[in-house]
């Protein structure tokens, strides 16, 4: 049997046990007491009658009062403290509420706020204590190297080259709110489309949402406290005179990057604002990469004799200010597992991506464009802000691009690796452009889920054509397409038709007739990984994706080609020969 302290109070330890649950018996042999005695505590003290609010408060009381008496206390019990002490506060409204009081009762201020006429809130209004609990939630969501970026949020400059979906938008999206409701600093968003921009605003959104139950509204968002929210696609040329905390997305693949730092530099100009720049790499040959070597630092400062900066992995692994006072780090996918993250299986990306593939947009390692069929140059001609210049296609809508026509390509996998399909709007006069509307990406090896998945956009769109690679197990998914668009059209692959789809592809690029929305980064990912390599006879040269074809083969890419092959070669006439014609 235990033994209490004599001068530990019994009666009152003998009532909480009760309130828990505890038997009268067990609470005797307990506390050292004779089972009548207790039993005559709990009818003199009617434990039975006691109101809830009674019991709870009791209990918080005596807890808070054996934290405040303590020596030495812990973090954990200044935590609690402060938490009891706030309970505190709600158990004597509630006391007021039930004595038919009201909330003036408890803070005699409100009756002098109250006595003013109403305001209508303020717009976007978040209060101190909703503020407390995003930035509880902010912190208490993060991994390793993300706390390491909040850690350097201060730095003038940060560049990050990072891997894909590790959390970079997601993070930075939260970081530039919880700094715009603490400071009423302007933040300003970029990135290579007014789509892509608005992620970052999606995110902001949900956090919003989730967190605290508000619903934020306005383009830009306009807080109580001043601060703006700005979401630029390529329209960043026309807003020099906004200023702000600035954050570039996937800088490594917006087209005209020197123009667009000129203008940030000007965003951002003043000490007070900060500049962050992330991305996964592209090539080499992109205008950014001057700007992340640190070449154009010492070019600008005429440091031509300059010793070249160690940007490796190992020198930026844990991030660092670097000799321009660039704070700079590289997260691969290797360090985001490492700082926690357990989102991926890495070995199942190793099947999914060619080695080139996992190398570039996992491992942060730039693509040799330079043996590409497709290099960066060729398709940043073609990437456009859709939002902007698309009038007639509205992404959001239950038919976005209304009743005029589509042409689809589907490029099947049975093999492990990623299908890929997407839609496109054909040239609406002989010799115009193509624009890609949409593209789709998922792993599934049932033929009926990617059968299904290509109906759904039939219902969708004004499908006119359909076109698909029926190398191999690919006709599987066609025969079960036919079952609702007979009109389908097979592609079967082989030298001279893949090499017709390149030439005919790479016409189309060169003559300014295919537009997409540049936040496709995986699309045009995809058109780079494509090689020009000699059959296993060693006879022929044909275009794969990767070392081997069965690592993967640029799914988007040749969804694409198999949409745009349907046009005859020339382009211009209803009487020219389609590639399809000659598989």
């Amino acid at each position: 049997m235990f033994t209490q302290p004599a001068d530990h109070d019994n009666r009152r330890h003998a009532k909480f046990l009760y309130w828990q649950g505890w038997a009268l018996t067990a609470i005797a042999e307990y506390l050292g007491e004779r089972p009548p005695t207790v039993g005559s505590w709990k009818r003199r003290d009617k434990w039975d009658q006691a109101p809830v609010i009674e019991r709870i408060e009791g209990a918080a009381e005596c807890r808070l009062v054996q934290l405040v008496m303590k020596q030495a206390k812990t973090g954990q019990d200044f935590k609690e403290i402060d938490l009891l002490g706030r309970q505190m506060e709600r158990y004597a409204r509630v006391r007021k509420y039930l004595g038919g009081g009201n909330e003036v009762d408890l803070n005699p201020n409100l009756a002098a706020r109250n006595s003013k006429p109403k305001r209508r809130p303020s717009k976007n209004f978040i209060s101190e204590e909703q503020t407390e609990k995003l930035i509880e939630a902010f912190d208490d969501a993060l991994f390793e190297y993300q706390r390491t970026w909040a850690n350097n949020r201060d730095q003038r400059t940060r560049i990050i080259l990072k891997s894909r979906q590790i959390g970079a938008t997601w993070f930075f999206a939260r970081e530039a709110f919880i700094d715009a409701l603490l400071t009423g600093r302007n933040q300003i968003f970029i990135s290579a489309s007014k789509a892509q921009a608005h992620v970052f605003k999606q995110y902001i959104l949900q956090f919003v949402r989730d967190t605290i139950d508000v619903e934020l509204r306005g383009d830009p968002i306009v807080l109580h406290n001043g601060a703006t929210l700005y979401f630029l696609g390529t329209n960043y040329r026309t807003a020099q005179s906004y200023h702000g905390n600035l954050y570039v997305d996937e800088f490594f693949w917006i087209p005209g990057f020197e123009q667009l730092n000129k203008v940030a530099s000007g965003m951002a100009m003043h000490k007070k604002w900060r500049k962050t720049y992330f991305s996964t790499p592209s090539s080499m040959s992109h205008e950014a990469y001057p700007f992340w070597s640190g070449e154009r630092h010492a070019k600008v400062r005429g440091k031509k004799s300059a010793i070249k900066m160690d940007i490796s992995h190992k020198a930026l692994q844990a991030g660092k200010l670097c000799s321009d006072k660039i704070w700079r780090q590289i997260v691969t996918i290797f360090d985001a597992e490492a700082g926690g993250c357990d989102l991926f299986d890495i070995e199942e990306l190793r099947n999914e991506y060619t080695e080139d593939e996992f190398d570039n947009l996992l491992k942060c390692l730039f693509i040799d464009d330079t043996k590409s069929v497709f290099p960066l140059q060729m398709l940043q001609r073609c990437m456009v802000d859709s939002w902007e210049i698309w009038t007639d296609y509205k992404p959001h809508a239950a038919r976005p691009f209304g009743n005029k026509p589509v042409w689809i390509g589907y490029d099947p996998s049975d093999t492990g690796d990623k299908q890929g399909c997407v839609v496109i709007a054909p040239p609406a006069v002989p010799g115009g452009k193509f624009r890609i509307l949409e593209r789709i990406q998922f792993q599934n090896p049932d033929y009926q889920v990617q059968a299904d998945e290509i109906k759904k956009l039939t219902d969708k769109y004004n499908v006119t054509h359909i076109g698909i690679d029926v190398t191999g197990m690919g006709r599987a998914v066609y025969q079960l397409v036919r079952l609702f668009f007979p009109a389908a059209v097979p592609i079967n692959y082989s030298v001279e038709v893949k090499t017709q789809m390149v030439l005919k592809m790479q016409n189309v690029m060169r003559n300014g007739r295919l537009e997409f929305d540049s936040g496709f980064i995986d699309l045009a990912q995809s058109f780079m990984s494509i090689r020009k390599i000699l059959t296993p006879s060693g006879r022929q040269a044909t275009y794969a994706s990767g070392r081997t074809q069965a690592v993967g083969h640029a799914d988007l890419a040749w969804a694409t080609m198999n949409a745009i092959a349907h046009e005859p070669l020339e382009g211009t006439t209803e009487a020219g020969q389609n590639i399809m014609e000659m598989s």
